[in-house]
């Protein structure tokens, strides 16, 4: 019980650390491309009562989820078959490596080109970027398998589905779980960028909007209401589910 409190207090001193750096140099540059804590917290109020930053917040996290899911899944699948079956590996590995050097804004420019201006080529074109990043992570998983759960799963001739839930899974648990949180901040980040070059909502757009309006306030007040979401799901989702799936290594040492 003392480890999360502790981790608490220090969230909250990083907080106010933060926001009386942020006061300090607002008062000191008393410039309007750098506004005080108390001009963003009045516009972030705005848009909650006008019901703007719900929407958007909203959008964007939809996004987020669909993509992050899809380059999950797929990842994990491709990743633990690569792992597994040389064959497998040797066929997409160039694709792997081409697909983890190719720009992402190139692969969104792609997808809206081929696409269309669509939500099937917004999240289509995030999952991509996730994707080989998801795969290299398992894949090194899978290869670090215990080869003696191997032998026993034949010696006992296991089913697929029993070695699958049973005895690959569980060992490719830490990994799945640092792919999630790891991937997490990084769809984050491209879901911004989608949003900014085709969306019609969402907090890229909006982003988009406030730097031709050159609304620095409001950028901020988007910004950070983002951030603190992104804040929450790790706090209270992330970092708990890779504690849980490391358990194992606290146990044995």
């Amino acid at each position: 019980m003392k480890r999360p409190r502790g981790n608490a207090a220090s969230t909250l001193l990083s907080v106010l650390i933060f926001l009386a750096v942020w006061q300090v140099a607002a008062m000191v540059g008393e410039s309007r491309v750098f506004p005080a804590p108390s001009a963003v917290a009045a516009i972030i109020a705005e848009e909650i009562a006008s019901g703007d930053l719900p929407y958007h917040l909203s959008a964007t996290l939809l996004r987020v989820l669909a993509a992050f899911s899809i380059a999950l899944t797929l990842g994990v699948a491709i990743g633990l078959a690569m792992g597994r079956i040389r064959s497998v590996d040797r066929l997409l590995d160039v694709w792997l490596v081409v697909l983890l050097n190719l720009p992402a804004l190139v692969i969104i420019i792609l997808a809206y080109v081929w696409v269309g201006l669509n939500e099937v080529a917004a999240i289509g074109a995030v999952a991509v970027n996730k994707l080989p990043n998801v795969i290299v992570t398992i894949r090194e998983g899978a290869r670090a398998m215990d080869p003696d759960l191997d032998q026993m799963a034949k010696a006992f001739r296991l089913s697929v589905r029993k070695r699958l839930f049973d005895i690959m899974l569980p060992q490719l648990q830490p990994y799945i779980a640092a792919s999630a949180r790891s991937g997490l901040s990084l769809v984050w980040k491209i879901v911004l960028v989608v949003e900014l070059l085709g969306r019609s909502n969402g907090v890229g757009f909006q982003l988009n909007l406030f730097f031709q309006l050159f609304d620095v306030a409001s950028i901020f007040a988007y910004a950070i209401s983002f951030v603190a979401v992104m804040l929450t799901i790790e706090l209270l989702v992330l970092q708990p589910l890779e504690t849980r799936a490391n358990r194992w290594r606290v146990r044995t040492t």
